[in-house]
């Protein structure tokens, strides 16, 4: 038996698809090289010269992995969540999300020890309109630069001074073992994280009953049923690359089911925000009425003003 992987050859991307190839490995007593990694380039890692906004969003980071899939060459493709589309191309679905990492920003800085630190004027450069959106609306005395390329490029960047801060991932750091790397970690309320921010997705072809098989014991059924309920609010809301969106949910013992999520201008200028709490069972619905809520709020503001 072979099981070829697909991921993109960013450091961060090699370690979550390493992880995906551990875990399947113990899951199923399989041999190393019964299961290969393949490095697939994507549109988003050869473009960086410009925002994802402005050349296509999103799929710039799944598309080749995804072509892939459909040719054959790969049986699955790894993905961070939060890079996914909300809705796939025919043919593939995602059958198994892992445990959840860490969803929170992170706030990194080599002068500073918290955001609320930030003097006026200050610079902070980032790749995400999300975080650009948040920062206007909270801190708009501060300058914003933008901040492209991975972990690594955006932590030299930093270095060499292109600017005072910068926001991460706080997955991505402890994936690749660089927490220490953290200034701050900003909770939920401080700054709502993208859309499934610190979830691995795993995508396959849907008619490919044998790696579905494979992938069953990964999922997580929590991260699972939390992320469904994320992506449906974003997909409500028609959600790009140039639309400022955050969104997370959590489940609790009970299997209750809470959700907070907002839309921003992109300027921060203005914010909509929800709340919502419901059964695990109504996850994507939660999050679909959620989105519904906000259009109409902002469908009402456009009206009055």
């Amino acid at each position: 038996m072979t099981v070829r992987i697909g991921t993109r050859g960013s450091p961060l991307a090699l370690a979550q698809a390493h992880l995906v190839r551990a875990r399947l490995m113990a899951a199923h007593s399989l041999r190393g090289d019964d299961i290969t990694v393949t490095i697939i380039k994507t549109s988003g890692d050869r473009i960086q010269d410009r925002p994802l906004a402005d050349v296509g969003g999103k799929g710039l980071f799944t598309k080749e992995l995804e072509d892939a899939l459909l040719t054959g060459d790969i049986d699955l493709a790894v993905h961070s969540m939060k890079d996914v589309a909300t809705k796939l191309p025919d043919g593939l679905v995602i059958p198994a999300v892992l445990e959840r990492e860490d969803p929170r920003d992170a706030f990194i800085s080599l002068k500073y020890k918290r955001l609320s630190d930030l003097p006026p004027g200050a610079i902070v450069g980032t790749s995400s309109l999300r975080r650009e959106a948040q920062l206007k609306a909270s801190r708009p005395d501060l300058v914003v630069v933008p901040f492209r390329g991975n972990v690594q490029t955006r932590l030299a960047k930093l270095a060499d001074g292109v600017a005072d801060a910068t926001f991460l991932a706080v997955a991505g750091l402890n994936r690749l073992a660089m927490a220490d790397r953290i200034t701050e970690a900003l909770s939920p309320e401080v700054m709502i994280p993208a859309v499934a921010q610190g979830a691995i997705g795993i995508e396959i072809r849907a008619d490919d009953a044998r790696t579905a098989t494979l992938l069953s014991p990964l999922d997580h059924v929590d991260t699972h049923d939390a992320i469904r309920c994320e992506r449906a609010f974003l997909a409500r809301l028609d959600g790009s690359c140039r639309t400022p969106i955050a969104g997370h949910a959590t489940l609790d013992a009970a299997d209750r089911l809470s959700f907070h999520g907002e839309v921003l201008t992109p300027d921060g200028a203005q914010r909509y925000s929800t709340a919502r709490v419901g059964h695990r069972h109504s996850a994507t619905q939660l999050g679909d009425a959620a989105g519904v809520e906000l259009l109409v709020r902002m469908a009402q503001n456009r009206v009055r003003a």
